[in-house]
């Protein structure tokens, strides 16, 4: 059966894949584990050189949607093609190096309580903590919601990508993500989730998140120049994301 033809999934999880040979089966197979039979697992391969997207389609489960890129695009626009293909009443985000934690899909959607988006803590494995990973969220800190975006962007407030879920009507104002945007689509959804004051932070770890090499999330503290980018650009996403924000509350 073709998943795309199956009857509207509860759940949909969105991976970017690019070169995971090593650790995206086991993430899949977690991943699988914690979906109904109707739900769907959609894997955008950034054209891979390692043989991942084999790998993917070898596993043969009709609840995985595997789409291989027409060219490289780098993971920010291949998260984005990911997200535009869910049809899931809840998205998850997912990499393709991580293990879901058991129960983690019924304790996120269920942390929501008619929110639109929720993330989770991680447990990062496997590798040395950079300083990025000493961050974690406070269920308390949710309601703050000026304080969060403020918190983004001077960068004391961190909200894993690979952690998050959101209601699908969200995706109304989270796509298309921002034409500036190069890196921290993961920041961008969570702006968006505070500038609607729809958002929960669950203090649980709900994946081990895997160190190695290969991350994108440096270990320690980047050049200013990069700094600098980046704070401009999360400003920018404010703006943004208040301008869309009030667009959905006419319409």
């Amino acid at each position: 059966m073709d998943p795309a033809s199956a009857a509207n999934p509860r759940v949909s999880v969105c991976m970017a894949a690019y070169n995971g040979a090593r650790h995206i089966e086991e993430q899949i197979a977690s991943i699988l584990a914690e979906l109904g039979a109707d739900d769907e697992l959609i894997v955008v391969d950034d054209c891979s050189t390692d043989g991942t997207p084999d790998i993917v389609a070898a596993i043969g489960d009709p609840r995985i949607r595997l789409i291989r890129a027409g060219q490289n695009r780098g993971y920010v626009r291949t998260f984005e093609n990911a997200l535009r293909e869910a049809r899931g009443q809840f998205v998850f985000l997912s990499d393709q190096d991580d293990v879901w934690l058991p129960g983690r899909v019924e304790l996120m959607i269920a942390a929501m309580n008619g929110k639109s988006m929720v993330v989770s803590n991680c447990k990062h494995v496997d590798g040395p903590l950079g300083s990025f990973h000493e961050i974690r969220l406070r269920s308390r800190d949710a309601d703050h919601a000026v304080r969060n975006i403020l918190g983004i962007v001077v960068g004391y407030r961190l909200h894993w990508g690979c952690a998050m879920a959101m209601r699908h009507e969200l995706l109304e104002q989270v796509l298309p993500f921002p034409s500036y945007m190069n890196e921290s689509h993961d920041q961008w959804i969570a702006t968006v989730g505070n500038v609607n004051r729809s958002i929960v932070y669950l203090e649980e770890d709900t994946i081990l998140h895997r160190l190695h090499g290969g991350n994108l999330t440096p270990l320690g503290v980047r050049s200013v120049s990069k700094i600098v980018r980046a704070r401009v650009a999360f400003v920018r996403n404010v703006i943004e994301a208040l301008v869309r924000a009030r667009k959905a509350k006419v319409a």
